[in-house]
């Protein structure tokens, strides 16, 4: 992934620090993110969902709202409504820069915000609140205890998350007569609902809340005992993967090129951590999957191992080939399932890497026909899994042809 450092020009002129997540290969399409209140772009969960979005060929912008992170400006001289004004000027550097935002993510109040923003920027069409609360006005029990101040004096000092922050009155005006009613009939995008039912910063209610007021189509997605700023990583990885596949159906995706000599485009992998063996594997820039290890072998297990895939491959082969031939010679073939096993491991068999001297991998496989077969229909079909593609490409002698670049061709 290709992280780069922006500026851009907030809603009052100043100049907002904003991080680019860029895919490996070519952009397929473009989202921008808001991150919860108070926070900043970098808080683990923004950048993890963003890491796994750009793997699956989105790019992503996320930035620091006026006042807060790296951003310029006055905290203090910020409200909802200004936020909401940022994200339009996010969506339009991103607009001019790599193209039209089709998605909008929020996390918390971001969350309210992209709801607010998204009948104002045009091209949107798919929306995504993660842990937001239905009423912007929520926010303000994070300084219940303070609230007379403010309205008293016109400010006051308060504590967020162990950080000071000056609220003012026309923050607390703002947020009050801040809606989403209309926002959410107007926005005319698809909506994905994420949250968790053990999210005590802003309750399940809020969810039920804001799927409740949308017009169709929308869907919610519970986050189960994940905490209100998704901490753990399985929990952020597990919501980007389900924001990737969901919005997969409402965006407009660009085609990636097909290069000379591949006929079926690249299949592009990339390591999610230099700490780990878990690969991002992305197929021609459609279909996205995940290679690992298993746990016993240094893992985590989030996906299947190289052999696993190389078996997978095998495997669908077979079937797609006798399912092929059953079809054009009119063979009553139900249903067809092939069971692939391989004798070794990946991490083990690596031990041996660079090592000279022949060696014979097994694949082992079994296949299942259902239907009214006769035995020579049975016969027949088994002999034509042979000749499946995959199985003679196995056999046949390979070349492995590899070099090393300083980027991407």
């Amino acid at each position: 992934m290709d992280t780069r450092k922006i500026t851009f020009k907030g809603h009052s002129g100043d100049t907002l620090n904003a991080r680019l997540d860029l895919p490996d290969g070519p952009a397929r399409a473009a989202a921008l993110f808001a991150h919860c209140f108070t926070c900043s772009k970098d808080i683990p969960a923004t950048r993890r969902i963003a890491g796994r979005l750009a793997a699956q060929g989105i790019a992503v912008l996320r930035f620091d709202f006026t006042g807060l992170g790296h951003s310029e400006g006055e905290f203090e001289n910020t409200n909802f409504t200004s936020n909401v004004e940022d994200l339009c000027r996010a969506a339009d550097f991103l607009r001019e820069n790599v193209a039209t935002p089709q998605l909008l993510i929020g996390h918390s109040l971001g969350g309210s915000a992209v709801i607010k923003a998204a009948p104002q920027i045009d091209g949107v069409r798919a929306v995504v609140t993660i842990g937001a609360p239905a009423d912007p006005g929520h926010v303000s029990k994070h300084f219940a205890e303070q609230l007379d101040a403010i309205r008293e004096h016109g400010e006051a000092q308060v504590d967020l998350a162990g950080r000071p922050f000056t609220i003012r009155r026309q923050f607390l005006d703002d947020i009050t007569e801040a809606r989403l009613d209309e926002a959410l009939k107007q926005m005319h995008a698809a909506l994905l609902v994420l949250h968790s039912p053990q999210d005590t910063t802003v309750g399940i209610r809020n969810a039920a809340e804001i799927f409740q007021g949308a017009m169709h189509p929308k869907s919610f997605i519970t986050l189960d005992d994940a905490d209100h700023l998704i901490t753990r990583a399985e929990d952020a990885d597990y919501a980007a993967d389900v924001i990737g596949a969901w919005s997969t159906r409402y965006l407009q995706l660009a085609d990636e090129a097909l290069p000379a000599g591949a006929p079926e485009g690249v299949t592009r992998v990339s390591e999610v951590s230099p700490k780990s063996f878990r690969q991002d594997i992305n197929v021609s820039g459609k279909h996205m999957l995940t290679a690992d290890e298993p746990v016993k072998l240094g893992g985590t297990d989030r996906g299947p191992s190289p052999y696993q895939l190389v078996a997978a491959g095998l495997g669908a082969c077979t079937s797609m080939t006798i399912r092929m031939v059953a079809r054009r010679k009119g063979i009553p073939l139900e249903h067809v399932s092939t069971d692939v096993t391989h004798d070794k491991e990946h991490r083990t068999d690596c031990e041996h890497c660079g090592e000279g001297g022949a060696r014979l991998d097994v694949f082992h496989r079994r296949i299942h026909l259902a239907g009214e077969l006769s035995s020579e229909d049975r016969q027949r079909l088994l002999e034509i899994a042979d000749k499946c593609p995959v199985h003679r490409t196995l056999e046949s002698e390979i070349v492995v042809e590899t070099v090393l670049t300083d980027g991407r061709d």
